[in-house]
């Protein structure tokens, strides 16, 4: 999501960020959303409906699945984009295309690792592009916090729970047991 973001403000797009509480926002709104939407607390589709002048969103970049994919398609503008991304929710959705077709809607589906063997010149070419971006200060990574190795379990089961924000980074314990 952190990534979304930031990549959608270098593109010039006006972005709608969707967390899921007080924290995530927080963070979200430093990122440089242009309207945070606290999915525990908030209308998402009505509250996006409104900011869009009930246009809806252009372009949807969904990795959760599940109840925020059914939420996406009732905010995605005619003629707009989802992008499926994955499905940290847990549930794949089963996308109703009649609903599709009658708002002309494309869904599309990114799977990112199968660029190495079906495109890999796109690789090299966005690759390029992000280090360019990063360069510029457009994008940078959002790293949270750094674990050590002894605590990498730990750190990847909250990551699975939905309680961090950004990267968390595992790194090798030094001699003295610290962090690097």
């Amino acid at each position: 999501g952190s990534a979304a973001v930031q990549l959608g403000k270098a593109a010039g797009a006006t972005v709608i960020g969707v967390v899921g509480g007080k924290a995530k926002a927080r963070a979200a709104e430093e990122l440089g959303c242009d309207l945070v939407l606290d999915r525990t607390a908030e209308d998402l589709v009505a509250r996006v409906k409104e900011f869009t002048g009930g246009r809806g969103a252009d372009v949807v970049y969904d990795p959760v699945g599940g109840d925020a994919y059914a939420a996406s398609a009732k905010c995605v503008a005619f003629e707009g984009r989802i992008v499926v991304v994955g499905f940290a929710g847990g549930t794949v959705p089963a996308p109703a295309l009649n609903h599709a077709l009658v708002k002309n809607y494309a869904i599309l589906g990114l799977h990112w690792g199968l660029y190495a063997a079906k495109d890999p010149a796109a690789v090299l070419a966005c690759h390029t592009e992000l280090t360019r971006l990063a360069d510029q200060g457009a994008i940078r990574p959002l790293v949270s916090e750094r674990v050590p190795l002894a605590g990498a379990a730990e750190a990847v089961q909250r990551v699975a729970d939905g309680t961090t924000t950004g990267r968390l980074v595992v790194v090798p314990s030094l001699p003295d047991g610290g962090a690097r």
